[in-house]
Formats: C-alpha cells, sequence, structure tokens
C-alpha cells in the first residue's frame, strides 16, 4: 500500500502507482485448438483500461495479439491455443498507457486428441429408454477425464443442454449409459398448424469434450406412445371401437379398442393429439 506523511487539516493530492500483480493460466496443460482460461490481475487500473496480450511461445514467436479491457482491476478471459504452437505457451499483458506489461507462467502444449465414431446405440428413444453413448478416443492418454455432454438440438443453433456426465478413456475408447426422459410438457410442442416451420420432432445430440477439444454426435429422435382406454356410463371396457388419432405432425392412423378397451399406439411423434370416433 502507498506510504503518504503529510498535514491532516489540509488535502493532499498523491499520485497512486499502478501495477500487473498477476497473468496466470487457468490450467497448467492444454492441447492444440483448445480454448483455456488466462487471468489478470492488476492494481490501481482505471475502469475500461486498454490492455493488449501476446501469445507467444518460449522462442518469442507471437501467434496472436488480442486486444481487450480491464474492469475492475480484473479480467477473466479464454484464449484459444493456437494450432501450430508447440510445447510451452506464454501470455504477456501489456498496459501502454500505464508503461506495464508481465508474462504469464507456462502453459505446456501437447498435440489434441482425435475424436471419432460418435455413436447412440439407437436412433430413436423413448422415456425411459437406458441409451449407450460411445466414441472413439485416440492421441491421448490412458484414463483421461472426457466429458459427455447431452443437448437437445435447436435448428436455429440454440441448443440447451441437458446433463453433463463424466467418463475416463479406456482402450481408446469412451462409453457411458444415459437413461432418456423428455424433460418438460410435450403439450408446448408445437404442432404443425401452429408454426410456419412445420412440425419439428425434438432430437438430441451428444458431445464428446476431452481437455476441450470436442466432436458431436449424430442426431437422436424422440417418440413417444399414447394409451387410450374407452368405458362406458358403468365404468366397463368399450371393445371393438375404431378410433383416428391426428398427430401434431399432420399425420394420422387408425385403430380399434381390444377386449379392455384399449388402444396402443407406439412410436408416435410427441405432442398434442385429436382424438376422433363416431363413438
Amino acid at each position: 500500500m502507498p506510504d503518504h506523511k503529510g498535514n491532516t487539516d489540509k488535502s493532499n493530492k498523491i499520485k497512486l502507482k499502478s501495477s500487473i500483480d498477476r497473468v496466470v493460466w487457468t490450467a497448467g496443460i492444454g492441447c492444440n485448438g483448445a480454448e483455456v482460461g488466462l487471468e489478470i490481475n492488476t492494481h490501481f487500473v482505471g475502469n475500461n483500461s486498454e490492455a493488449k496480450i501476446e501469445i507467444s511461445d518460449s522462442s518469442g514467436k507471437v501467434f496472436d495479439t488480442i486486444k481487450t479491457k480491464i474492469a475492475g482491476n480484473y479480467l477473466l478471459t479464454k484464449i484459444k491455443i493456437p494450432e501450430k504452437a508447440k510445447d510451452e505457451l506464454y501470455a504477456e499483458v501489456k498496459l501502454s498507457k500505464h508503461g506495464l506489461s508481465k508474462k504469464s507462467n507456462c502453459l505446456y502444449v501437447y498435440l489434441p486428441p482425435k475424436i471419432k465414431n460418435l455413436k447412440w446405440d439407437k436412433q430413436e428413444a423413448k422415456r425411459g429408454d437406458i441409451l449407450k453413448i460411445s466414441a472413439d478416443v485416440t492421441d491421448t492418454y490412458e484414463g483421461a477425464e472426457c466429458k459427455v455432454l447431452i443437448f437437445e438440438h435447436d435448428s436455429d443453433g440454440a441448443h440447451d443442454l441437458i446433463t453433463s456426465l463424466k467418463t475416463n478413456v479406456k482402450n481408446q475408447k469412451i462409453e457411458v449409459d444415459w437413461e432418456f426422459q423428455f424433460q418438460t410438457d410435450t403439450k408446448n410442442i408445437p404442432t404443425d398448424q401452429e408454426t410456419e416451420k412445420g412440425y419439428k420432432n425434438p432430437e438430441y445430440f451428444f458431445r464428446v469434450d476431452v481437455g476441450g477439444v470436442y466432436a458431436d454426435s449424430d442426431l437422436l429422435k424422440f417418440k413417444d406412445w399414447i394409451e387410450i382406454k374407452f368405458l362406458n356410463s358403468k365404468q366397463e371396457p368399450r371393445s371393438g371401437i375404431e378410433v383416428n388419432i391426428k398427430f401434431p405432425d399432420g399425420t394420422s392412423q387408425k385403430k380399434t379398442t381390444d377386449d379392455d378397451g384399449i388402444i396402443i399406439f407406439e412410436d408416435v411423434p410427441p405432442g398434442k393429439f385429436i382424438i376422433e370416433s363416431e363413438e
């Protein structure tokens, strides 16, 4: 802290010394193409002070220069490790208006893992299905930690994260089980007539992330089922009643109730439906 001596009965103007106190990576290692956090702490540096971050290797070769601003004497940003970086990577923060600069600790760089053959064991899922998720993961060490992120797909790119699972690479593969459950009420799914783009069956994909390098799977489609039971005024089953169901995608299907007055429609598009019967 600055030390000031002077009279207490009058105003005094003192100059506070600015400094860059800390520039550190949020991880010790990272692979090419992955994102790693960089944390910067300063002292007596004004809000919105311009900062320049130079990303270089041990030889001094600069791969990238990032312009940003300090707020509240603190900055946490993400840096993408250059594809051509090898062995060691450094971030040097420069505050030109303050005449300050400081270099980070070393980030050790390794070649990125390869993630291929991402598979669901089914192409369609019903509520309660246990799905097996798998992928081949090579060019990394045995036991490497891996995240499996499951998303509900959005055609505009605003995918909803459903859950995050953790597993480890074993024999250059990852496998994990996940129980499928539809998270919201199917009545909220727009029907074919309620949207200009037409009916959209909910779909899902998973992402395998190893050290910030990731790949995405193909889409999994959600299929629902409907069970309807017909009873008379005495609450007795009504058999032989023909029923037509109009599904939310605009298609329809006819069935007849069994001896227990029941009809079951399997593998149907989820959403609001209309029941039609002469009864």
